[in-house]
């Protein structure tokens, strides 16, 4: 009885030696992220810190066919949350940034005595081709190089939604402030793109650092 119990112990000892250590939990060994090699990268994220942004610079990466993701991040907040912005340049989030303290918050308070709580983002990176346009068929968009946001409407702190959709040929104050921020971000991006550009844009409002300037 006891040999016959020393021979399962010694077999159980096998098995066991045999099975190698429990997976580790799923994200747990990912690298930590390192900050961007150029003194300009460098200094957009840090005024990003400035501004109490919160965002997560993403790696570098070169998707082909003319898309690629560089100093860039995933922006949440820059004061105030944005929604959708998986990567974006951080160029155009500083620029975002800027547009909304200088820009955005005063529009609203003088057109609905509130604050913007939240403003929502269509998105940033996109690998496409420019839409709505057909003498620019086949040309990569400023969105291809995460160059680019659009932002669809605002959360305002009365509970009231300001859509671009609904409100740029809709209420007196919602069209006077949705064209009062076109104009101020006009100052801050090398282009901006509205509903009145064309159809493609009937629902948000596009930004960009590309070739410019432009506004529309």
């Amino acid at each position: 009885m006891i040999r016959r119990s020393l021979c399962l112990f010694s077999a159980l000892l096998a098995v066991s030696a045999c099975v190698g250590p429990p997976d580790r939990a799923p994200g747990k060994n990912k690298q930590k992220l390192s900050r961007p090699a150029t003194k300009d990268a460098r200094q957009c994220l840090s005024d990003l810190d400035k501004m109490k942004a919160r965002y997560a610079f993403l790696a570098e990466q070169d998707f082909g066919n003319g898309c690629s993701q560089t100093a860039s991040v995933q922006l949440y907040d820059v004061g105030i949350p944005v929604t959708n912005v998986k990567a974006v340049k951080c160029d155009v989030a500083r620029a975002l940034g800027e547009w909304t303290k200088d820009t955005l918050q005063p529009a609203a308070r003088k057109a609905f005595g509130a604050r913007v709580v939240k403003i929502e983002s269509m998105g940033g990176y996109s690998c496409r081709n420019v839409i709505g346009r057909p003498q620019a068929a086949g040309n990569r968009s400023e969105h291809a190089t995460g160059n680019a946001i659009d932002i669809g409407g605002f959360l305002l702190s009365n509970g009231r939604r300001v859509t671009i959709v609904a409100g740029w040929n809709g209420m007196n104050d919602e069209r006077e402030f949705l064209r009062t921020i076109r104009g101020g971000a006009c100052k801050r991006f090398q282009t901006v793109l509205s509903p009145d550009y064309n159809a493609a844009h009937y629902n948000h409002l596009h930004f960009d650092l590309g070739r410019g300037p432009y506004c529309r």
